[in-house]
């Protein structure tokens, strides 16, 4: 028997933590569940519910939002595993108080059970140790990888993470996987002291524990076995108070609320939240009627523009944040020294929403760390960190990433008190965030929002923009230019491009209808790749239309700048335009087109069949149609690396048709860049940025050519007019020339051409 004063007391005290730890998760539970009913409706993220539950069980089960960290997916599985299942060994510890013999019914003697939690216990406990020297590692490189040279020095994705909170989690776990362990060998011990089975088939990994207490006596045993459960049950019990009092500890309370952000995401059969971008809500429902906007009363707001503004599932992406950084880590605005980080966005958005929703905030103390001078900026002007962490505050102060009085605790508009402006309107929307974020937070769709409230309801938005604004308005094109223009990159062909509803009654008469953009139609170097195009689908015998001065734009500019209103105009005359030519098979050359006309036109009842131009090139190749030669003798052998424009790969998946084409090119020698497919950087073009100017920091187009030049590439191949607009007009010396895929194609078809004889064979 144990001391019968340590069992007692032990007994006493243990639950008598309990009773405070239940208590404080019970307050806890209740603060969140207000701060997600407090939200507005959101009708479009609960069913289908069969669909959605497997969906959510799936990804957690597999960990597939894991994939590009492998270590790091197996670790956390663990650990994750080990949380719950490890649960019932905390129950077996209020037993112990009373009963160091004590066993599960049932199963706490079942070999398989023993084995379960003998694995479990040594794999979460080796497991959180991985992830802390990650943590470690990774947040303590003072210089860039040597492979990611031109990335600034901030390359720690947990600068600005709470740091104290991932250590305590962490120390939590090791603790208690490590109390499972040692109370595992000390029951083997204990077994054998009274005469019982403690082999390897009931203690497979923890028994040689035992077998070096094994001279202890049994009364020994039994009082170390009530110290260590009453150690594990304080411990376990801490945790609970502390995230019932900091319910904002987002390292913490993932593991229960990312599974229901998980089931609550966008798209319910597990897609990310890119591609088309989320219609806007008013009162729960998508607005893709603009008569709907005549009915609604004045004061229903359009956007987000507050923290009443935010849905409930807004509200929860927030509190689902572990602050791993992995949208930082990839964030072409961050990686270029500019304040947006989508992460300290979303804890500047969390804290804010949790200072509003108490009535006292809890001082803390300032660290040293944070001073002097600017880092104290947010302290300076009377701003409490609190409920911000000290590591939050720091960050948010000194990225400039904050509104003129920092983190607001009052409510009122979300840009710029909570959000500087200049840090809205960085975002290119490349969608790397989302891509990455293993608890599907939706960034580019709340940044989206903000953006509609302050253009919809304020007009507030950078002057670059009005330019742009008014010219589809006006005229149909972001360009500002004639309709009558829409043509003219095709003058210098040697054939006639019909023209549906002139020389053509319908696009009945022919395969595709080539849309042609209006970068397209109006940009100097996106006219060369719309005339390869052509020229490249007349060789393959393709017949094709074009819309000519009856196109105009999709409206993607629009919509990604803000402007919701202006977008469904345009969305809604370009399907009509569509349906009028008998458009069913189309082909663009603009990933931004492809997103728009494939993925948005459907919301407004506009459904065509799109294909980018990469894959129909590459399909007519594939069926020799189309027969590139290699350059003739003596000439340079040419290394060719592809940039992923992001509305085309991470936003729409299409990542091998391009690089398929390419390795076709005979003579071609195809590298990678380190960041490419999913992980690829920014041109810097996307979210309307293609018509703003790039002030801070270094140019995103002139730090993805730097990687292009340094992977020792010739030629940066591309797949999107925009891409090649701002990659073209990058800074620096001996930087690659800058081609789309099609006019590279076409070079090689003209070669086989030249060197055919007039029986069509090479000579």
């Amino acid at each position: 028997m144990a001391s019968p004063v340590i069992v007692t007391v032990s007994w006493v005290f243990a639950w008598l933590v309990t009773l405070i730890a239940l208590v404080s998760l019970g307050r806890g539970i209740a603060h969140l569940v207000r701060q997600f009913s407090q939200g507005q409706p959101d009708h479009t993220r609960m069913r289908p519910v069969g669909k959605r539950l497997w969906t959510m069980l799936s990804t957690i089960i597999t960990h597939r939002e894991f994939t590009h960290k492998p270590v790091v997916k197996v670790a956390h599985w663990f650990v994750m595993v080990s949380f719950p299942l490890l649960f019932l060994t905390l129950i077996s510890g209020y037993a112990h108080l009373r009963d160091p013999r004590w066993s599960l019914p049932l199963i706490g003697t079942w070999a398989p059970w023993q084995w379960l939690v003998d694995i479990f216990a040594w794999a979460g406990l080796l497991a959180i140790i991985v992830l802390m020297v990650i943590r470690y590692r990774t947040g303590h490189r003072p210089e860039p990888l040597p492979a990611d040279a031109t990335l600034r020095k901030r390359t720690s994705r947990f600068f600005g993470s709470t740091r104290w909170q991932a250590l305590f989690v962490e120390w939590v776990i090791v603790i208690v996987c490590g109390c499972v362990v040692v109370l595992r060998g000390l029951e083997a011990a204990l077994v054998v002291a009274d005469g019982g089975d403690a082999s390897w088939w009931h203690y497979p990994l923890t028994g040689w524990i035992g077998s070096l207490v094994s001279s202890a006596a049994p009364s020994t045993l039994a009082t170390v076995i009530v110290l260590v459960s009453l150690l594990k049950i304080l411990v376990s019990m801490l945790w609970m108070i502390v995230i019932g009092v900091q319910t904002s500890m987002g390292v913490a309370w993932h593991r229960f609320l990312a599974i229901i952000n998980l089931y609550a995401r966008r798209n319910a059969d597990g897609a990310k939240s890119l591609g088309p971008a989320a219609p806007m809500l008013v009162d729960g429902e998508p607005l893709t009627d603009l008569d709907r906007l005549d009915d609604l009363p004045d004061d229903v707001p359009l956007g987000v523009g507050t923290a009443l503004d935010l849905t409930w599932k807004q509200r929860l992406d927030l509190y689902s944040c572990t602050e791993c950084g992995r949208c930082q880590e990839l964030c072409p605005a961050w990686n270029t020294e500019k304040p947006l980080s989508p992460k300290l966005l979303v804890l500047a958005l969390r804290d804010h929403v949790e200072s509003v929703s108490r009535v006292e905030l809890t001082d803390m103390d300032v660290p040293e760390e944070i001073d002097p001078g600017e880092d104290k900026t947010l302290i300076e002007k009377g701003v409490l960190p609190s409920p911000h962490t000290s590591d939050v505050l720091h960050a948010l102060s000194s990225s400039g990433a904050t509104g003129p009085l920092g983190v607001r605790d009052t409510d009122g508009p979300l840009v710029p008190d909570v959000i500087d402006e200049g840090v809205l309107w960085d975002c290119t929307m490349c969608g790397a965030c989302v891509d990455q974020c293993p608890v599907d937070i939706e960034h580019v769709d709340d940044i989206l929002n903000l953006r509609r409230h302050r253009v919809l309801m304020e007009s507030a938005f950078p002057r670059d923009l009005a330019r742009p604004f008014r010219g589809m308005e006006k005229k149909g094109n972001p360009y500002n230019q004639s309709a009558r223009k829409r043509l003219e990159w095709a003058k210098n062909l040697d054939f006639e491009v019909p023209v549906i509803g002139e020389d053509i009654e319908s696009a009945d008469d022919v395969e595709y209808v080539l849309w042609v953009g209006c970068a397209g139609a109006y940009d100097d170097r996106a006219k060369k790749t719309t005339a390869a195009l052509a020229e490249l689908l007349h060789t393959a015998g393709v017949t094709f239309g074009v819309l000519g001065s009856a196109e105009s734009c999709t409206g993607d500019p629009a919509r990604r700048a803000g402007n919701e209103i202006l977008f469904q105009m345009l969305a809604s005359a370009a399907i009509d335009t569509l349906n009028e030519a008998h458009a069913r098979k189309i082909v663009v050359t603009c990933a931004h087109c492809f997103n728009t006309i494939a993925g948005e036109f459907p919301q407004l009842g506009g459904t065509f069949e799109v294909i980018h131009h990469t894959q129909l090139l590459n399909r007519l190749v594939r069926e020799n149609r189309l027969t590139p030669l290699p350059p003739a003798p003596g000439e340079q052998h040419q290394t060719i690396t592809y940039h992923d424009p992001c509305f085309l790969g991470r936003h729409n998946r299409i990542f091998e048709a391009p690089r398929d084409l390419l390795g076709s090119l005979p003579s071609v020698d195809m590298v990678e860049m380190p960041r490419n497919r999913e992980r690829a950087l920014c041109c810097g073009a996307g979210g309307a940025r293609a018509w703003m100017e790039e002030t801070r920091g270094t140019r995103i187009a002139d730090n993805r050519m730097d990687e292009a030049r340094e992977s020792g590439a010739h030629v940066v191949a591309t797949a999107c007019p925009y891409c090649s607009q701002m990659l073209g007009s990058a800074h620096g010396e001996d930087m690659p020339e800058v081609k789309d895929v099609a006019v590279l194609l076409l070079e090689g078809v003209h070669r086989h051409r030249d060197a055919a004889g007039d029986d069509g064979t090479i000579t």
